[in-house]
């Protein structure tokens, strides 16, 4: 089976040496979902589950060599953005996508820690460049609120989030209401036919890596073929079981496939 005739997703994004998110976080579900990953590395980073010590970005050159690299010798069912770092490399992402592109945005902008990966200065870009292009975008209430321009505290803030995230051109909002207070974990997807809610049990302890695992899967089940809202509740379960089998306490999700076996870290 050649690059063009293989279900392919493809992660730009940066690189986790905790194994944990980003790049490694996205392989390791496309993998669970039988889709044959790709990657474009745009930063590599030095982290753990617990903090994120220094970030270092790969210039736009090299960025773009990679996507039209992968673009030229795959069929790529769907692409998704996580950690993208700077202006210059949203630039050179928007540049080298193809116009065809099946495009999941994760508005990455600071970690779980609290360390920034996204330049304030980078999120015009993000918003005229690459948001117009994408399926669906999937913020999280943090995120949101940058995109939308306003705060979010309830689940109707959410709605109104996610509507105005989709005017500025997107085809679908996820926003994500882990932030949320409550017993149970919200999310939220806004599109043109209106907006649709799916809750989940919300766990005792925190995660590394959830918001890119969903993106990941999100974007898997739009490479084989699925519409955003089916794909959306599928990601939503596949996440929720990730997240039920993690190593709390901040640990790292263990990502299953639909069968249950566990992908285990060696």
């Amino acid at each position: 089976m050649t690059g063009a005739q293989m279900v392919s997703a493809c992660s730009i994004a940066g690189s986790d040496s905790g194994g944990g998110a980003g790049i490694q976080a996205d392989l390791k579900t496309f993998t669970a979902l039988e889709v044959f990953g790709l990657t474009v590395v745009t930063a590599v980073t030095a982290q753990n589950t617990r903090e994120v010590r220094g970030t270092w970005m790969l210039p736009p050159e090299a960025v773009r060599a990679q996507v039209e690299a992968v673009a030229d010798d795959f069929s790529i069912g769907a692409w998704k953005t996580g950690m993208l770092g700077d202006a210059r490399n949203i630039r050179a992402v928007a540049g080298a996508l193809p116009g065809s592109a099946v495009l999941v945005i994760d508005p990455v902008m600071v970690s779980t820690s609290g360390y920034r990966l996204l330049d304030e200065d980078a999120v015009t870009d993000l918003i005229e460049l690459l948001i117009p292009r994408a399926a669906v975008v999937t913020p999280n209430l943090p995120e949101a609120e940058v995109l939308a321009g306003m705060q979010v505290a309830t689940l109707d803030d959410m709605a109104e989030a996610g509507r105005r995230i989709l005017d500025l051109g997107a085809g679908a909002v996820v926003v994500k209401g882990g932030h949320l207070a409550g017993g149970s974990a919200v999310d939220i997807l806004v599109d043109r036919d209106g907006v649709t809610e799916a809750s989940g049990r919300r766990y005792p302890y925190s995660v590394h890596g959830s918001g890119c695992c969903f993106s990941a899967a999100l974007a898997a089940y739009l490479a084989r073929g699925m519409a955003a809202r089916p794909a959306f509740a599928a990601a939503r379960e596949f996440i929720d079981t990730a997240i039920g089998r993690a190593v709390g306490g901040p640990g790292p999700l263990r990502i299953v496939n639909p069968g249950g076996t566990i992908l285990r870290r060696h």
